[in-house]
This record gives C-alpha cells, sequence and structure tokens, in this order.
C-alpha cells in the first residue's frame, strides 16, 4: 500500500452532538498531526469538523478546508484551516476532496456526512479508487447502518466481500493502523461489480 500523507475526513457540522463525538473527534486530529498527515476536509469551523480541525491545528498539523462559495458567502468556512479550496458545487467539494486524499474516515455526522461515505464506498465499489476507507463508529453510531449493508449482502444486492470495502473502529486512536492494515482494493473489481 501506497504511503498515507492525507485522510479526507467527513463528520457533523452540528454543535449540538455528544460529547464523546467532540473527544473522538479531537483526537483523530491529534493522531493524524502526530503522524505528520494532512487533513483533508469540508472546511468546517464548528461541530465536529471544527474540533477535528482544531486537533489537528492545536498539535502542528496541516489543515485543507474545500467548500463551496456559498457556504464561504453564509461564513461556514473555517478561517483557521491551513489552505482553502474554493469550488463551485456540493459535487465538486467531494470530488476534490477525494482528489486529495489518500484514505477516507466517517464520523458521526447527519445526511451529508452519510452521503459522502456511501459515494465514496460506491466509487470503492466500481474501481473509481481503491483507496482504504474506515469508518469510526463512535458508542455505535453506525451500527443501524452496518446491520443494513449485512442486510444488503443477504439480500443479494452486495456481495459478501464488499465488506472489505471498509474497515470499521470504535475510537480515534485505531483509525491509522485500520487505513495502514485494510486489505488491498483492486480497479479490476468493477469486473465483478455485478451480481
Amino acid at each position: 500500500m501506497s504511503p498515507i500523507r492525507s485522510v479526507a475526513v467527513y463528520c457533523a457540522s452540528s454543535s449540538q452532538v455528544r460529547e464523546s463525538f467532540f473527544r473522538e473527534a479531537y483526537r483523530l486530529g491529534e493522531c493524524l498531526a502526530t503522524e505528520g498527515i494532512e487533513l483533508i476536509y469540508g472546511d468546517g469551523g464548528i461541530g465536529l469538523m471544527g474540533e477535528l480541525a482544531r486537533g489537528v491545528l492545536d498539535k502542528g498539523g496541516k489543515v485543507t478546508g474545500v467548500i463551496p462559495q456559498f457556504m464561504v458567502d453564509e461564513g461556514w468556512n473555517n478561517p483557521l484551516s491551513t489552505r482553502t479550496i474554493v469550488v463551485e458545487t456540493m459535487h465538486e467539494r467531494k470530488a476534490r476532496i477525494e482528489q486529495l486524499a489518500d484514505a477516507m474516515v466517517a464520523m458521526p455526522g447527519g445526511i451529508g456526512t452519510f452521503e459522502e461515505l456511501l459515494e465514496c464506498l460506491t466509487w470503492k465499489q466500481l474501481g473509481l479508487h481503491t483507496k482504504p476507507v474506515v469508518i469510526l463508529n463512535v458508542d455505535g453510531y453506525y451500527d443501524a447502518l452496518l446491520k443494513c449493508i449485512d442486510l444488503m449482502v443477504e439480500e443479494k444486492m452486495l456481495r459478501d466481500w464488499h465488506r472489505d470495502m471498509f474497515a470499521v473502529v470504535k475510537t480515534a486512536d485505531k483509525v491509522l493502523p485500520a487505513l495502514r492494515t485494510m486489505k488491498p482494493w483492486n480497479v479490476s473489481i468493477r469486473s465483478e461489480a455485478k451480481i
């Protein structure tokens, strides 16, 4: 596997979430910075997004935010990001984040986070990327989604080996080891995407 120099993290911008989510977001930021890994994210300045970036920056790490112009106009960007890339659409935002990152992580989040994670997995299923993906399942937040994926396998919507597209961990300190030890994914997998 290629070295991981940058990690995309998808997570909530809500400031109303439980304390354990904030704690793990900050800790993940610290872990990335300690390993010299650049954070690539949606450039939010509040909620888990802001806490994640703060964890990176407090340890002297680099943060690259990718954000649509309309969100900048609303003042939703993080002025502390090391680098901010402004794009026009949400589609461009997701594509640019994926291009810049060597791996992806999903923390607890809302509809946008789920959409980012599922699109990332769709691209991987189709062999459009082969990057490692980890779900940081803090306090069982993703348990229902994981059960839904099991149902997809049971109902023959996915193959059993599609579960290898991602790993699941419970705490921030387990994210980087999981990313580095994931089973390799080959682009030729698209030939078997059809069930």
